[in-house]
């Protein structure tokens, strides 16, 4: 039997939707475990090394922004996918603010979630090709390939998502960049709600990279954002 890709935390709590999914990921090669509920959702994330969590957003006795919040608290780095219902945009946005990464939304093609799992994937991998993965950002060194922000006694874990915007302004800089061409490039696609995702990761660059100096995140109004960046 040939080694799974990757280990995946399944949280979803409709048990057809759930073996529809299991069945489907395991035949793409994933291993998969899943759990019906974020409690057990908890237990099973401190007892094995996942390389990627899939969430439901409703779940019994504690919902999955909770349990993504517990995650990213124990883990700044695992990419965290949120599953949502389409009348539930408010849970969208909260999910980016309690550590998701990305969301898809019910009802959803497997192919396309399988794709959207592997592009994570190979984003935490740390990169062969020639580009920059380690820059001076003012006082701080910022480790794309460990996802860290180290400066002095500091040192901010990243989550892969903070860590590819980053990146991006930084091989980017000092040039004005479209909110659109952010999101196409750090994100993969655009929509509204991604948009306001991308504003909470930009408020926490920004606190980061707070008074570093020749370091600056601007906000070009109604166009995007200039990385001012003078190494």
């Amino acid at each position: 039997m040939p080694a799974y890709k990757a280990k995946l935390l399944l949280v979803e709590d409709d048990p057809t939707l759930s073996y529809v999914m299991k069945d489907s990921l395991a035949n793409a090669g994933f291993e998969v475990v899943h759990c019906p509920d974020s409690e057990s959702g908890w237990q099973q994330f401190m007892k094995h090394n996942f390389d990627v969590c899939l969430l439901d957003v409703v779940l019994p006795k504690k919902d999955g922004m909770h349990l993504a919040k517990q995650i990213r608290e124990k883990n700044e780095a695992i990419p965290i996918l949120m599953l949502t219902s389409k009348s539930m945009d408010d849970d969208k946005l909260a999910g980016f603010k309690s550590g998701a990464d990305d969301y898809i939304t019910k009802p959803f093609n497997m192919q396309e979630l399988i794709l959207r799992l592997e592009v994570f994937l190979r984003r935490t991998k740390k990169k062969e090709d020639d580009t920059p993965v380690e820059f001076k950002l003012g006082n701080l060194d910022f480790d794309y390939n460990n996802l860290v922000l180290r400066g002095g006694a500091k040192e901010h874990q990243l989550t892969q998502r903070e860590a590819d915007l980053i990146r991006y302004l930084c091989l980017n800089a000092n040039r004005v960049l479209k909110r659109d061409e952010i999101l196409m490039n750090v994100w993969g696609k655009e929509d509204y709600f991604l948009g306001r995702s991308m504003d909470v990761f930009i408020t926490k660059v920004r606190k980061y990279l707070k008074e570093q100096p020749g370091v600056e995140l601007q906000t070009i109004h109604g166009i995007g954002f200039k990385f001012v960046y003078n190494n």
